[in-house]
């Protein structure tokens, strides 16, 4: 009779449920936004004259056709916010790669548990990155012309809230649900 309960409990577990599914896809999703956001050349905009991304800084003088492009390494809230944005995609990759591995294996229910660790820990990041961002870069570069935070600055947002979302799946009990799976 132990026999067969064990047995049935393997078989629970072995079941991939579409939510933690679906947890792996926004994982992977919130990868590929902060990939998208490193290397975006457009994190500030403004006029047509300046851009500002994570690794440079340019302008363009009214009276010129060049760009004039510097390093944005001098500046410690800059490094930071990169530091910052680099371990959160870190750890979102590590928690791809344990949930695909989940996948994989056998026994899936022991990883829930690190994968949402992970992403919880990378929203925190990825947060503090951005909230970083924009109240140093007004407070320390005074543009003025029009300027806004353009799309790399978004795409970073799209993946602190895809990881947030990833890591809510994992957090659910999948004794609650498998059972209808």
């Amino acid at each position: 009779m132990a026999s067969s309960a064990s047995v049935a409990e393997d078989v629970r577990v072995s079941v991939l449920t579409p939510l933690k599914l679906v947890g792996l896809v926004c994982i992977f999703l919130a990868l590929c936004l902060d990939i998208g956001a490193v290397v975006s050349p457009s994190w500030v905009t403004a006029d047509n004259r300046y851009s500002l991304s994570l690794w440079d800084s340019c302008w363009k003088p009214a009276a010129s056709d060049t760009w004039h492009c510097s390093s944005t390494f001098g500046s410690d809230w800059q490094i930071a916010t990169l530091a910052l944005l680099l371990g959160g995609a870190t750890l979102i990759l590590f928690s791809f790669l344990v949930g695909l591995v989940s996948v994989c294996a056998g026994s899936r229910r022991r990883f829930y548990r690190p994968v949402a660790v992970m992403l919880f820990a990378a929203v925190v990041l990825q947060v503090c990155s951005l909230v970083l961002y924009p109240i140093k870069f007004i407070e320390t570069i005074s543009l003025r012309i029009y300027h806004e935070f353009n799309w790399g600055y978004g795409l970073a947002w799209g993946a602190t809230i895809f990881s947030f979302g990833a890591a809510l799946l994992y957090c659910l009990n999948p004794k609650n649900y498998e059972d209808y799976y």
